[in-house]
């Protein structure tokens, strides 16, 4: 079992910066393929980024490709997701998600690829 928590969320103005955490306790962390997903208002959930458990491949959806940084720190079991050029559209409650199978580029957007997942934190971002 892995529990995992977010933090960082808030509310930002549009070409702004926030950085979200994800702590992850239980079974060991380095072990886990990790990802960030988002839910906007009124949508489904969507892929946002993943990382492989060493952190040597990382995936981008191309809404975020060249904005958004996945990263991870296996000694600290956390992951982040460095978010820059805020827009408007980047508005949702994001989740963190872990899987201890190996992460690619097949499999890291789907939502139901991961077994476990954090409560989710706020993110607005105000135009």
């Amino acid at each position: 079992q892995v529990q995992l928590v977010e933090s960082g969320g808030g509310l930002v103005q549009a070409g702004g910066s926030l950085r979200l955490s994800c702590a992850a306790s239980g079974r060991t962390f380095s072990g886990y393929s990790m990802a960030w997903f988002r839910q906007p208002p009124g949508k489904e959930r969507e892929s946002v980024a993943g990382i492989s458990w060493r952190g040597g491949s990382t995936y981008y959806a191309d809404t975020v490709k060249g904005r958004f940084t996945i990263s991870r720190d296996n000694a600290k079991n956390t992951v982040y997701l460095q978010m820059t050029s805020l827009k408007a559209e980047d508005t949702a409650v994001y989740y963190c998600a872990a899987d201890s199978r190996t992460l690619n580029s097949f499999n890291y957007y789907y939502a139901r690829f991961y077994a476990y997942w954090g409560q989710g934190t706020q993110v607005t971002v105000s135009s």
